[in-house]
């Protein structure tokens, strides 16, 4: 009868417990399993031991003695429901007390099956396979889910890294219209995410303006070449063609459910408000300017002033800085301005860093690698 039965044994590699205060229980029980293949058989017969041979062992099934002195069955379940609220843990009861109390006591505090004593062996081996393939079975359950997670998770990673990447290109495509180079956008990313930081914004504040502030300038797209290229100054109506490309901004970027685009969207349409009132397009004043947008301004300004553009040489940090703070508190929120400047040192290596320059030279070697 032996051999027959260990033809079902597909889980005799299974850690199974037992945990009996009778040491001839747990001799009977140990050649049974044995005698089927099953290898990976620990026994205590102290109860008290149980929860600490779990957390070391995790084991697919425990045989447990109800009546034990001192800590009983139950208190070994109950003590086990505290190790472990998640993983199915089969638990096969050894007692002699079937009445429908003890039963009913034993399934509300984890018991899986129940087998009588005196073991009859075919009984016990079949309740064993049976409670081990029920375990197996959840383990796979759960080995797949936890494969499907991480799948789903490296799929939202990917596609919010694909998300990030066409932003950033399509800001790089508006700034290569009047920018040779577009590195612009990547200083104006660096630069708001800095000052954001100074500014006690949270991380994930400060990972939305990193990716959303190059956005700023997108209404660019729709302002004619003839406006945004002319080297000299604009006429009154050029100029009011040009203030457009807030609203054509903001009008772009609106409707997306991406948090990205949503900060976006505020950004494009209200980085040209100025703290005393006097900005477009809406006029906003104070702390009506929403904090981002602040923010860009500041990090927009420095980064033009610090720039060599068709119409002026660049300027130094120390004379964009002095003209900045003569703005203060008309353009410039002056908190925001004072943190800036409080991070200028980090500010001017990023800019330097991130130069037009740089990117040319980034490009001279790709063509000769």
């Amino acid at each position: 009868m032996i051999s027959s039965l260990s033809r079902d044994a597909k889980f005799t590699d299974a850690k199974i417990l037992i945990v009996d205060d009778e040491q001839g229980n747990i001799h009977v029980l140990e050649r049974m399993l044995s005698a089927v293949g099953y290898h990976n058989i620990t026994s205590t017969t102290d109860s008290r031991s149980t929860p600490d041979l779990y957390q070391s062992m995790h084991p697919d099934l425990i045989l447990l003695d109800i009546k034990m002195p001192g800590f009983s069955g139950f208190d070994v379940m109950n003590a086990l429901r505290t190790l472990e609220k998640e993983s199915y843990l089969p638990i096969l009861v050894l007692t002699a007390q079937l009445d429908n109390e003890t039963r009913l006591k034993a399934i509300k505090a984890g018991a899986k099956d129940f087998v009588n004593k005196p073991f009859i062996m075919e009984e016990m081996l079949a309740r064993i396979n049976n409670l081990l393939e029920v375990r197996m079975l959840h383990n796979s359950v759960c080995s797949d889910k936890k494969s499907l997670e991480t799948k789903v998770v490296a799929s939202s990673q990917e596609l919010h890294q694909y998300q990030v990447e066409i932003i950033h290109r399509l800001a790089r495509a508006a700034e290569y219209r009047d920018n040779e180079t577009g590195m612009h956008v990547i200083r104006i990313s660096k630069l708001c995410e800095r000052l954001a930081r100074g500014l006690g914004l949270n991380d994930h504040e400060c990972h939305l303006i990193r990716h959303a502030s190059p956005m700023h300038d997108i209404g660019k797209i729709g302002i004619p070449d003839h406006i945004l290229l002319k080297p000299g100054k604009l006429t009154a109506e050029e100029w009011a063609i040009m203030k457009t490309h807030s609203d054509i901004g903001a009008l772009i970027l609106s409707g997306s459910e991406s948090e990205f685009l949503q900060m976006a969207e505020i950004i494009a349409g209200s980085h040209h408000e100025r703290w005393d009132g006097s900005g477009y397009p809406r006029g906003l004043k104070g702390e009506e300017i929403p904090l981002v947008s602040r923010i860009v301004t500041v990090c927009d300004v420095f980064d033009a002033l610090t720039s060599d553009r068709p119409y002026k040489k660049a300027w130094s940090a120390e004379d964009a800085i002095t003209e900045m703070e003569n703005q203060s508190g008309k353009l410039f929120d002056p908190h925001v301005l004072r943190v800036f400047i409080t991070l200028l040192p980090e500010m001017v290596g990023i800019s330097q860093q991130f130069s037009d320059s740089s990117q040319q030279i980034i490009q001279a070697q790709r063509k000769t690698s």
